[in-house]
C-alpha cells in the first residue's frame, strides 16, 4: 500500500513538471483525477459542518483544484497538497458566502413580520415568557405555516453581522467575516505566487549569473563583496548581473502574458 501512495505522489509531481512545461487539457484532468482525494476530504469535512449538499461542495472545490494546478509551479520543491488546499477551500468558502445574500420578501410579508414582531414584545411583556409561533400566527390570522414562513424569509433578508456564523464545524465554527475575501490576504497570496515565480527563474539562470543575482539582490551584497565569493572582478559582476536581469525577464514574461 505504501509503494503504490509512493508511485501516486511521483507520477503526480512527474505530470505536474510536464504540465507546467507544456500545458493541456488533457494533462489537467489527468493531474485533477490524481487529487479528487484533496477535493473529497474537504467536501466531506464541510459537509457536515453545514447545510450544502456534499455533491455541490465537491463540484465547487474543483474548480479551486483547477486553479491550483494552473498555478503551481513544480520547480519550487513545495508540496503540490499543501499549495492546492487553500485554493480548494477558498472555492468553498466563496461558494459558502454568496450563498448567505440578501432576499428580497414581498411586502404584505414584511408588514406581517413587523406586526408580529410587535405582538410578540406585548405577549412576552404581559405573560411573563416568549409566545409561540401559533399563538402569534391566531392573533395575526394567519396559518401558521404562513407565520413561520414570513418569520425566515424577513429574517434571511436581514444584513448579516460579521461575527454572524456561516459554517458550524464540531470543533470550531466560521463566521461570515472570515469567509469574506480579506484584501489583505488576497495580497499576500499574490504576492507569494510571484515569489514563487521569480524563485522559479532565478533557479533556471546560469549558475555565476544566479549566483551573483543572489548574492547583490538578495542577500544585498556589495558588488565588490560578491566578486569576491564568486572569485572575479567587480565589472565581471556587473555583467553576471546584466545578464541575469535580461534572463529574468524573459522568463517572466510568459507569466505576464498569462496573468
Amino acid at each position: 500500500m505504501a509503494t503504490c501512495q509512493s508511485s501516486l505522489r511521483s507520477d503526480g509531481i512527474d505530470l505536474l513538471h510536464v504540465y507546467h512545461q507544456n500545458p493541456s487539457i488533457k494533462l489537467r484532468n489527468q493531474l485533477v483525477q490524481l487529487h479528487t482525494g484533496l477535493v473529497r476530504k474537504m467536501a466531506h469535512k464541510f459537509s457536515h459542518q453545514c447545510n450544502e449538499p456534499y455533491e455541490d461542495l465537491e463540484q465547487i472545490g474543483y474548480f479551486g483544484l483547477i486553479r491550483a494546478i494552473e498555478r503551481f509551479d513544480p520547480s519550487q520543491g513545495y508540496a503540490f497538497s499543501s499549495f492546492a488546499v487553500p485554493y480548494i477551500r477558498g472555492e468553498m468558502l466563496h461558494f459558502l458566502r454568496d450563498r448567505s445574500t440578501l432576499l428580497k420578501i414581498p411586502r404584505r410579508w414584511q408588514e406581517l413580520y413587523n406586526e408580529g414582531q410587535k405582538i410578540r414584545k406585548e405577549l412576552a411583556m404581559a405573560w411573563g415568557r416568549p409566545p409561540k409561533d401559533c399563538e402569534i400566527a391566531n392573533l395575526l390570522q394567519v396559518s401558521l405555516q404562513e407565520w413561520q414562513e414570513t418569520k425566515l424569509a424577513a429574517q434571511n433578508r436581514m444584513p448579516l453581522s460579521l461575527d454572524a456564523t456561516v459554517v458550524h464545524y464540531v470543533d470550531c465554527q466560521i463566521t461570515l467575516g472570515e469567509a469574506l475575501p480579506c484584501p489583505r490576504s488576497a495580497v499576500q497570496q499574490q504576492q507569494e505566487e510571484e515569489r514563487q515565480q521569480l524563485q522559479g527563474a532565478i533557479n533556471q539562470l546560469e549558475e555565476k549569473p544566479r549566483m551573483a543575482v543572489e548574492m547583490v539582490y538578495l542577500k544585498e551584497l556589495s558588488r565588490k563583496d560578491a566578486a569576491k565569493k564568486i572569485g572575479t572582478s567587480p565589472m565581471t559582476v556587473t555583467r553576471y548581473l546584466q545578464k541575469g536581469i535580461q534572463d529574468l525577464m524573459c522568463f517572466l514574461q510568459p507569466h505576464a502574458l498569462s496573468s
